[in-house]
């Protein structure tokens, strides 16, 4: 199942229309917010809603309930409002090895700030503050289910799918201080999309494809079979520390080839167009543009 969140052109004005979960059938989304389901409009609501409301929302495409195209529907991110964005450095060997560094003995994680958030197709914003603005596509995971002191042996069993995110990272303020965590947070600095796909459908996450282009070019072709870590292990590590909630999402590192490596480096430019790819997931683009003075 893939599920979604969206916005319909028919939902009202430009700018006021409302947020909708949905799953995606074909060329079309099923809208789970319409009475016939009832389910809520909010990422996070559904999935707290436990296996109940999943078990609903799979059932919802044999139903009359109000499906719109997916190309009349504008897409969000699938958690558009997370309660945390987590993510894990330094996590595939390759990319470690072209960063020349040492391969980490423990799990090195940030947070970024949760209103860096955007999904598919919205403009990730070259900051007036710095042009050295690199990308890091990324395979990420979602909480289904508050949990705290979770096993490794039972991680899946919390995981309520999967999506892409690219890691906007703005180097220089990334490496002024130990944190990195005001380097990862600008706004626009966390496309995610652009769909959750279910656990049962994606099946085991350490063996998929990734890659990033930029424009034409392929800057990033690794597998998630390169992690040092796993996703069990992250949310082992996590959840010893504190409670993980349904939404979270937590995103589980680069492969090689972000443009810090090259020499010289190949930073974002305004006009880019950044396209990830992750095998069973789908792919996640979005174009550079000028941070507004507005903005």
């Amino acid at each position: 199942m893939r599920l979604v969140s969206f916005t319909s052109g028919t939902d009202g004005t430009v700018g006021m229309e409302t947020v909708r979960t949905g799953v995606l059938v074909g060329e079309e989304i099923v809208d789970l917010t319409d009475p016939v389901v009832g389910l809520p409009g909010d990422m996070c609501d559904l999935l707290g809603a436990g296996d109940e409301a999943l078990e609903r929302a799979e059932v919802s495409t044999s139903t009359n309930a109000r499906r719109v195209t997916l190309e009349s529907a504008r897409l969000l991110a699938p958690v558009p409002h997370p309660a945390k964005v987590l993510a894990i450095g330094l996590n595939y060997r390759a990319h470690v090895a072209e960063m020349g560094l040492d391969v980490p003995e423990h799990q090195v994680w940030f947070n970024k700030q949760r209103t860096c958030v955007i999904g598919p197709g919205q403009g990730i914003a070259l900051p007036r503050a710095s042009g050295f603005l690199d990308y890091e596509g990324e395979l990420a995971f979602v909480i289904g289910r508050r949990c705290r002191h979770v096993d490794r042996a039972d991680a899946a069993g919390v995981v309520a799918g999967w999506t892409i995110m690219n890691d906007v990272s703005v180097r220089d303020w990334q490496w002024r201080t130990p944190t990195w965590t005001m380097g990862k947070s600008f706004d626009t600095h966390g496309p995610l999309g652009p769909w959750l796909v279910t656990s049962e459908e994606l099946g085991d996450p350490h063996g998929f494809r990734v890659r990033t282009w930029v424009g034409e070019e392929l800057r990033q072709d690794g597998s998630t079979s390169d992690m040092i870590f796993s996703c069990w292990d992250m949310v082992e590590h996590l959840s010893s520390a504190f409670t993980l909630e349904p939404g979270d999402v937590i995103s589980t590192g680069t492969p090689a080839g972000v443009g810090a490596s090259f020499d010289p480096p190949r930073w974002l430019r305004v006009g880019d167009v950044v396209r990830i790819e992750i095998e069973g997931i789908g792919i996640l683009e979005n174009p550079v543009v000028a941070e507004s003075v507005a903005g």
